[in-house]
């Protein structure tokens, strides 16, 4: 695990508020050197401490505005029984994040959609016929706080 010091904070918290950032953009706000930033970012990248770059879409834009984090309890948990769900939960487009996690649910997916319709269409078309969910309860994201 690589140390990381106070500028390579900085970099990671000017990074998570704008990627696109130019390299003398960010060595500015750090307070480095263009070389030593570009080095800096390239070792945190190497290191793994930077383990890639996303786009955050707006969701409502896309005309995707129903959210909800649906609660997904397995009937065993067998690799063979469980291999397949997780398997689909990385092909679903609906679903954003998909977490295991300790507690009452075995897993919790962010899932987004066009509307309550298409929300049941993705619980009746795909959730539900999966031989390893034995139950999925639901919250409807009411607004993003961050």
């Amino acid at each position: 695990m690589p140390e990381v010091d106070r500028i390579d904070l900085k970099i990671i918290q000017a990074l998570k508020r704008n990627a696109r950032i130019s390299n003398a953009e960010l060595a500015e706000t750090v307070g480095t050197s263009v070389s030593s930033c570009w080095r800096r970012v390239r070792a945190l990248e190497d290191s793994g401490v930077i383990a890639g770059y996303t786009v955050q879409l707006d969701d409502k834009q896309m005309g995707m505005g129903f959210q909800a984090i649906v609660h997904v309890q397995l009937r065993r948990h067998a690799h063979d029984d469980f291999a397949p769900f997780v398997k689909a939960m990385h092909l679903q487009d609906e679903i954003r994040a998909c977490w295991a996690t300790t507690g009452q649910a075995d897993y919790h997916l962010h899932v987004v959609c066009a509307d309550i319709d298409g929300f049941n269409r993705f619980l009746d078309e795909f959730l539900f016929r999966m031989p390893a969910v034995a139950s999925a309860q639901t919250n409807l994201i009411l607004r993003t706080l961050k």
